[in-house]
């Protein structure tokens, strides 16, 4: 969301001194909670692109934004959050959208198609067919992250605790994915494209998450395990949990260089085999 506004920022579609939309307005564009739009909005905050974030008020685009970084730090992979949205958004330019996903959870993917959704709305983007498929961890596996911290003394903590981050991080896989999959169906009705959306479950957990777009591009970031502690049914567990959405993206497309070529030839043929092979249905319910 934070790198959408910005790119809006940037582009001077939301000009210097405009009011932005409300919270509610945002939070129901992108299909996401009240917290994570103020999160947003503190991050571009802290970049010095809004001023009047916590006056109760919608916040105001700045006077003079930062301008964008430019040089050598300009050229490092973006984190997933801020590069997934842009390359979302220019594989919806194509009359039929094609991409696949490889994910712990369908949180960014959902993040990144908000941009491309408004595009749509907006009559700036037209595609006549959407077709997105996603590979998720099974809700019947042992997750090899989320996962309970070991004790001090060694011994493993209880079940007790993987049972309730099990659960949370399914509450969250299906509500995600059920967000991600309305937003795009309410195509049909709004505006006659042709929408399919598919998941499938994985038997393992994905040490990394896949994006390939239209056949011509794979984008590839790991997941980076950090310890943390989360209040869970009212009590505090500490856990090994994945950073995804901050992860660093690794984009390749084909081309001219070989190496880019057969990295998203490879990664489609692994996507498909995965997809044809031990891979089951999967339905987003409790």
């Amino acid at each position: 969301m934070a790198d959408a506004l910005r790119s809006r920022i940037r582009t001077g579609e939301l000009r210097p001194g405009q009011r932005m939309p409300t919270q509610a307005r945002l939070a129901q564009e992108f299909g996401v909670d009240r917290g994570a739009v103020r999160e947003a909005l503190r991050i571009l905050h802290a970049e010095r692109l809004l001023t009047n974030v916590s006056k109760g008020s919608p916040a105001t685009v700045a006077l003079d934004p930062v301008p964008a970084p430019t040089g050598p730090a300009a050229a490092l992979p973006p984190p997933t959050i801020g590069g997934l949205a842009p390359r979302v958004a220019a594989a919806f330019g194509a009359p039929h959208v094609a991409i696949d996903a490889l994910c712990l959870t369908s949180v960014s993917l959902t993040l990144a198609i908000g941009e491309p959704l408004r595009q749509i709305h907006a009559g700036r983007l037209n595609p006549a067919r959407i077709d997105v498929r996603v590979l998720l961890p099974s809700r019947d596996i042992d997750l090899a992250f989320p996962a309970p911290v070991e004790l001090a003394d060694g011994s493993p903590a209880g079940a007790s605790a993987t049972g309730r981050l099990q659960r949370r991080w399914l509450t969250h896989r299906n509500a995600q994915g059920q967000v991600l999959r309305h937003n795009l169906l309410a195509l049909r009705a709004t505006h006659g494209v042709d929408v399919h959306v598919s998941f499938r479950a994985l038997p393992f957990t994905p040490p990394v998450q896949l994006y390939l777009l239209n056949g011509a591009e794979a984008l590839f970031a790991y997941y980076t395990l950090k310890r943390s502690e989360a209040e869970i049914d009212h009590e505090q567990v500490e856990l090994y949990d994945a950073e995804g959405v901050r992860s660093t993206l690794f984009a390749f497309e084909r081309g001219p260089g070989l190496r880019d070529s057969t990295f998203v030839e490879q990664s489609h043929l692994w996507f498909d085999a995965l997809w044809e092979t031990i891979s089951s249905e999967l339905v987003l319910t409790d």
